[in-house]
């Protein structure tokens, strides 16, 4: 069929989503709350609920809190709109997610405030946190991220301006690695095979963003990435498929052929977010989040496989416990 022609609804009814007809209301597994169908969680397109028996604990590992109460970095380039924590619970409710994982956007830079305050009202239960910190943060500063949640550190390379750099990666990675942290990476595929030798020498694991931002399984940074997740060493987020596709929605199929070989490969190193609420997307035109939940439907299409993605690795990675 042509992806042209093929329309959000028509896929979800193909691939066997089902309704309560009359009220519209499902409750999904791990969730205690109801979600009706009329509802509309900001920055999300659709209403509809993901076509996957979503596990008990099922996490989240990729999403953004923006919130105007909290300082800018005038150096940023990414503003978004507030997206609250109250705005993401209603998307909780819509997946059926319990457990989530808050990346500090770039806008804010190394002021971590808004993250810290976002964690608190949470909570360490069901919550982590993925800082951004320059070579200027004190260790007193680590222990109150670490007693919060934040779990890890990320360097954003894939726009210029960044509070961080690559040339802060070894440095910060020697003092976050006591701590049982990991580093976060978002950058494109030519900077991923640039610092190969960097992600082999540090000693936390390095996690990397959006499928390694890879297109097509024959880049050069692909196999790199693949290493690192054989070695044990790797994490990838099977995260923002609608980034870089040239196929799109409902299918998704460039970025769908890229997941299905990490899933194939070493599933046991893998995590699935959101990146709601998708501030690379114009606020006219954000994906739709049941869509790219049910892409793990053909991702990885064993259950077993689906809940050691949403749950099982995300424990390992981010300290979660039963």
């Amino acid at each position: 069929m042509d992806n042209k022609i093929v329309t959000r609804r028509t896929f979800l009814k193909g691939t066997g989503l089902t309704f309560m007809a009359l009220s519209g209301i499902r409750i999904p597994v791990g969730s205690a709350e109801s979600y009706s169908t009329e509802q509309k969680v900001p920055y999300s397109s659709g209403s509809e609920l993901p076509n996957l028996k979503v596990p008990l604990n099922a996490t989240d590992c990729h999403h953004h809190i923006y919130d105007s109460r909290f300082p800018v970095d005038p150096n940023s380039t990414l503003r978004h709109p507030n997206a609250t924590v109250a705005d993401y619970r209603l998307l909780q409710k819509r997946l059926g997610t319990t457990r989530n994982v808050i990346v500090q956007p770039s806008t804010y830079g190394v002021d971590n405030s808004g993250l810290v305050e976002s964690l608190k009202e949470f909570g360490l239960k069901t919550t982590r946190g993925i800082a951004v910190v320059n070579t200027s943060v004190t260790d007193a500063e680590l222990a109150e991220l670490d007693k919060v949640g934040v779990r890890g550190i990320r360097f954003n390379m894939s726009v210029p301006g960044e509070a961080t750099n690559m040339d802060m990666v070894q440095t910060l990675a020697q003092r976050i690695n006591e701590l049982g942290w990991h580093i976060q990476v978002v950058a494109k595929p030519d900077k991923i095979l640039a610092g190969k030798d960097v992600w082999s020498s540090v000693p936390c694991p390095v996690v990397f963003d959006h499928l390694g931002h890879i297109t097509s399984v024959d880049q050069p940074a692909f196999e790199v990435i693949l290493n690192l997740l054989r070695e044990g060493k790797g994490w990838v987020k099977l995260s923002g498929a609608y980034i870089l596709s040239k196929v799109g929605s409902p299918t998704y199929a460039d970025r769908t052929i890229v997941a299905k070989a990490y899933v194939n490969e070493v599933p046991g190193q893998l995590v699935w977010g959101s990146d709601w609420p998708h501030p690379t997307s114009k606020i006219d035109n954000k994906p739709d989040d049941a869509i790219l939940m049910s892409l793990l439907t053909e991702w990885a299409p064993d259950e077993a496989l689906q809940r050691r993605i949403l749950v099982d690795n995300p424990a390992r990675l981010y300290g979660f416990l039963e």
